[in-house]
This record gives C-alpha cells, sequence and structure tokens, in this order.
C-alpha cells in the first residue's frame, strides 16, 4: 500500500491509478491536505478521511461512497457532480462551499456545518440527520422535492448563533 503523500500525488497525476489504489481497500487518509487541489473523477471507496482538507478545493464527478468524512474542511470549495453515498458527515464543514447536483444518499449529515453554503440542485432526500445539521438564512437549499420530507430548511436562531449584546446603557454609578 501507497504512502498518503504517494496517494495525493498519484491523485493529481494519474487519476485511474489512484482509483484502482482505493478500489475495494481501506485506506486511511485521515488528516490529509487537500486544499486547493483540482480533482476530477475520483473514487473515495470505503476511505477513512476524518478532518482532512478540501478547503478552496475544485471537485468534479468525485465519489465519496461509504467513506468516513468526519470533521473534514470543505470551505469555499467548489463541489460538482459529487456523490456522498452511505458515508458519514458527521461535523463536516461545507461553510461557504458551492454544491452543484450533489448526491447524499443515506448520508449522515449530524453536526454538518452549512453557514453561507449553496447545495443548488444537490439531492438530500434519502440524507439522515439533515435536521441535525448547522445551517443559516444565507444557506441555499435545492428545491424541496430534493429534500427529505420532515426538514424545515427555513432558518431560526439557535443557541449556537447567540451574540453579545451591542446596545447597553453606561451606568453613572
Amino acid at each position: 500500500m501507497l504512502s498518503k503523500d504517494e496517494l495525493v500525488n498519484l491523485l493529481t497525476t494519474d487519476i485511474e491509478a489512484f482509483n484502482n489504489e482505493l478500489s475495494g481497500n481501506a485506506v486511511d487518509l485521515s488528516e490529509t491536505d487537500f486544499s486547493g487541489i483540482n480533482i476530477e473523477g475520483a473514487i473515495f471507496d470505503n476511505a477513512d478521511l476524518t478532518s482532512s482538507s478540501f478547503a478552496d478545493a475544485h471537485l468534479v464527478d468525485v465519489k465519496f461512497l461509504g467513506c468516513d468524512l468526519t470533521s473534514v474542511d470543505f470551505n469555499r470549495a467548489n463541489l460538482i457532480e459529487c456523490a456522498f453515498n452511505e458515508s458519514i458527515l458527521n461535523g463536516t464543514d461545507f461553510s461557504y462551499a458551492k454544491v452543484d447536483y450533489g448526491n447524499f444518499a443515506d448520508a449522515d449529515l449530524a453536526g454538518a456545518i452549512m453557514l453561507d453554503a449553496d447545495f443548488t440542485n444537490s439531492d438530500f432526500t434519502e440524507s439522515e440527520n439533515l435536521n441535525a445539521s448547522r445551517f443559516d438564512d444565507s444557506t441555499i437549499w435545492p428545491d424541496n422535492e430534493y429534500l427529505p420530507e420532515d426538514f424545515d430548511s427555513s432558518y431560526s436562531d439557535d443557541l449556537s448563533s447567540l451574540k453579545d449584546e451591542d446596545d447597553f446603557e453606561t451606568s453613572d454609578y
């Protein structure tokens, strides 16, 4: 089995060899830095990507199948036609990301952070725990037909959004 650095190098130079290397293997790519990388056609199958970073990355037709994406950073990433089928996305950060035509079938999104993210045309119908994710009024959701029936996409403040009171009166005493 290749090292993490060798796999990352293979990912950017020979996608077919990368996919063959990962096929059928439970590969540990946890805490790997994929920041700013351009990836097209990669298949991460049952890979452990815990705490990895895809910040500012551009991903096209990338498949995360049965992966552990706990606490992965997708900040400001551009993801087009990517699949997260049967993956764990607990605490995964999609803040400021654009996910166009993403597929989240059987993905566990408990604790996912989706602040100011754009999920236009993505499919969450079969996703799990979307109600347990964090989002704001700037998050762009797909049409309701692509959201779970029990999901309410209207934003409401919760305890995590508490702020200090800016307007307070000073006392003369």
